[in-house]
């Protein structure tokens, strides 16, 4: 009995990993490693008092604080706007999903000019929120604005294909048995979208972390009020502080993976509460 061995068109296993091992170390092992290494060149004192300088500490406060309250708006509303693109026909449908992926395309630099356009003191918004005491241009408000605006996409297009795959069946289901509308979406669609959900939350908590263009125009960058943690890496490479600029960058890189952690464990485990249930 001759026996028949299947080959594939994709390289090997220890092929195709040797690539990727060597891809990842030169796109980002690598470059995060120059970060460390020069970071080294001060003393810990040195170090300590560069990360820890009151300016710095206030702009980590606004730059994840700001990160993580226009991801969680964004997590509500991208789940809002994907169920209307998803289960409801209306004029205009697909030009609404094609505005969506906008902020994809669009520089950023472009966005942070249009939305300062928009929300200063004289612009198409802002003239009429200011006389309401509603300042939003060169205030933390602004940072909030320009972060959510770049990062709905995440949430949209990633809860967008699981809202698509949920069988309307089981929907039908719950209604004959006569589960209201709330029931209907609390036990059986939204335990369905909450891993999608959580992964298009931390995909727009990571984006926004690390935002520079949209920011610095409509933030006004006023130090220890609306200057973000980035610009202020700009600022000392403008100044030839290389090893401070590379400390700051450390911390971020620190802090960003410790909350990414802590948010993929949070998505692992409920997905394995999802995959019980």
């Amino acid at each position: 009995m001759s026996t028949f061995k299947q080959y594939s068109v994709l390289p090997g296993f220890n092929l195709a990993l040797g690539f990727t091992l060597l891809y990842l170390s030169l796109v980002v092992l690598i470059p995060l490693s120059a970060a460390f290494i020069h970071s080294a060149k001060l003393t810990w004192p040195e170090f300590w008092n560069t990360v820890t300088a009151p300016r710095v500490v206030a702009s980590y406060r606004l730059t994840f604080g700001a990160s993580f309250a226009a991801a969680a708006v964004n997590a509500f509303f991208g789940l809002l706007v994907a169920w209307v693109l998803v289960r409801y026909p209306f004029p205009g449908k697909r030009l609404v999903d094609a505005l969506i992926d906008l902020p994809f395309a669009l520089p950023t630099s472009v966005a942070g000019i249009t939305l300062t356009a928009v929300y200063a003191g004289n612009g198409w918004l802002g003239q009429y929120l200011e006389p309401l005491g509603i300042k939003v241009a060169f205030t933390p408000v602004g940072v909030f604005v320009a972060l959510t605006f770049i990062g709905l996409p995440f949430v949209v297009r990633t809860v967008q294909p699981v809202l698509e795959d949920i069988e309307k069946e089981l929907e039908e289901a719950a209604a004959m048995l006569g589960a209201t509308r709330w029931q209907t979406f609390r036990y059986i669609i939204f335990p369905a979208v909450l891993p999608a959900l959580t992964t298009g939350f931390a995909l727009a908590f990571a984006r926004a972390i690390g935002e520079y263009g949209s920011v610095i125009f409509i933030a006004g960058n006023i130090p220890m009020v609306s200057e973000i943690t980035p610009l202020l890496i700009i600022t000392k490479l403008e100044q030839y502080d290389y090893a401070g600029a590379t400390a700051i960058a450390v911390v971020m890189l620190v802090i960003s993976f410790i909350l990414l952690l802590i948010i993929n464990l949070l998505q692992w485990w409920v997905r394995r509460r999802s995959t019980k249930v």
